[in-house]
């Protein structure tokens, strides 16, 4: 079912329930579904990504990064997880969380080409 055929939720929270709902129950470990919705929204990023796993200490090791890349001038964009207290936090650029209303439209226009 794509957002264009429903009314799509017009609030961060509304959003992060639905999401909750459909989110399946067993983890998708690899990147093929992100890879989909970035191919079907056109994104190709011209500057480099960092991906940072394993089991302990990915949000220090994130925020070490993000503060030498913003220092050395760089524009920086984190995303982590969870978030201690508002979603919002889990998304920053240049050191400032993104907005309830950013998220809602990066949101639906991520559904609309998740479909």
């Amino acid at each position: 079912m794509s957002v264009d055929r429903v009314i799509a939720p017009q609030s961060l929270s509304d959003w992060l329930s639905y999401l909750e709902r459909i989110h399946p129950s067993a983890i998708d470990m690899g990147l093929d579904r992100v890879a989909c919705v970035r191919d079907r929204l056109g994104l190709i990023p011209a500057f480099p990504i960092i991906a940072v796993a394993g089991t302990n200490g990915k949000g220090s090791v994130c925020a070490m990064l993000e503060s030498i890349l913003t220092s050395a001038g760089y524009k920086v964009g984190v995303y982590t997880s969870p978030h201690l207290l508002r979603y919002n936090e889990r998304v920053r650029v240049q050191g400032q969380e993104a907005g309830g209303e950013s998220l809602v439209h990066a949101v639906t226009r991520i559904e609309q080409a998740r479909g």
